[in-house]
């Protein structure tokens, strides 16, 4: 029986026609043109900043407005959604590892961990791998509702987190757009750590006992910055030592957004430990 599920499991996340046949294209792929991104994150920024307004000009300010349990089924399914596709690009990473791996000494790739980092030049924004990241792509676009959600609870709006929203929608279609490299690494540490955090929220979201740790989902995301910041280390020594990374122009556009998301993270990170607000 464990093992006809396994082998289902293995088919319906890496071996499905339609995932190994996957093309990126923009007249194949919904929402993969440059004008759908640039509307869609236009859109986000000015429907949170009017919500936020009118909140304010009609609500008192400490007063919130109800969502009963819908941010907590949203945090259900976007766990669900992040631990599926973590495990759709492990199986369909293992499988293209499998596949491809002749093919490595033509670039210069020795072993696995290199190919993570750094794509051969000419690499396609096809098959198993790309299908995968395609719906993390799309998967940006559901975590924007949390912006939504912060302005109706908290009657708040951050710019950091419209930054933030915005520059990850922004990198994952430069990830298909350019082949870029590293994301699979990318992929594989974002929706992880998700996954756990968002099933965290669900479940505190429902008065169900939380961690012994109270800023467990900030060290969660330290983590994922952590991991990041190491991987980009990585890719820059590849892309040196190979002479050259497929999409490494994208890669380096990638790096400034997520140098400024690190920024904004120590900002906020350093004032939540702050030994005043600790005292507060």
């Amino acid at each position: 029986m464990s093992t006809a599920l396994i082998s289902s499991l293995t088919y319906y996340l890496s071996e499905h026609p339609y995932i190994v046949g996957f093309r990126w294209g923009h007249s194949q792929s919904w929402g993969s043109t440059w004008s759908f991104l640039i509307t869609s994150i236009f859109l986000y920024i000015a429907v949170s900043s009017s919500l936020h307004i009118l909140l304010s000009a009609f609500l008192r300010r400490n007063r919130s407005v109800t969502l009963g349990h819908i941010p907590d089924i949203h945090s259900l399914l976007m766990s669900i959604l992040s631990a599926t596709i973590f495990a759709g690009i492990l199986l369909s990473t293992a499988t293209e590892i499998r596949d491809t791996r002749w093919f490595w000494r033509r670039s210069k790739t020795a072993t696995p961990l290199q190919w993570l980092l750094c794509f051969p030049l000419g690499t396609r924004a096809s098959g198993r791998v790309f299908f995968w990241s395609y719906v993390f792509y799309l998967t940006r676009f559901l975590h924007m509702f949390r912006t939504i959600f912060a302005v109706f609870r908290r009657r708040r709006l951050a710019v950091s987190q419209l930054f933030c929203n915005s520059a990850m929608a922004f990198t994952s279609f430069l990830w298909l757009e350019f082949s870029q490299s590293y994301q699979v690494l990318a992929i594989l540490s974002t929706t992880l750590v998700y996954s756990v955090v968002y099933g965290y929220r669900f479940w505190t979201g429902f008065g169900l006992p939380g961690s012994a740790f109270p800023s467990f989902v900030v060290n969660c995301q330290l983590v994922l910055v952590v991991c990041n910041l190491v991987s980009h280390a990585g890719v820059l020594t590849m892309h040196l030592i190979k002479g050259g990374c497929n999409g490494i122009g994208a890669w380096g556009l990638n790096t400034v957004l997520n140098g400024a998301i690190l920024l904004l993270f120590l900002n906020f990170y350093l004032k939540m430990h702050s030994p005043m607000r600790r005292r507060s």
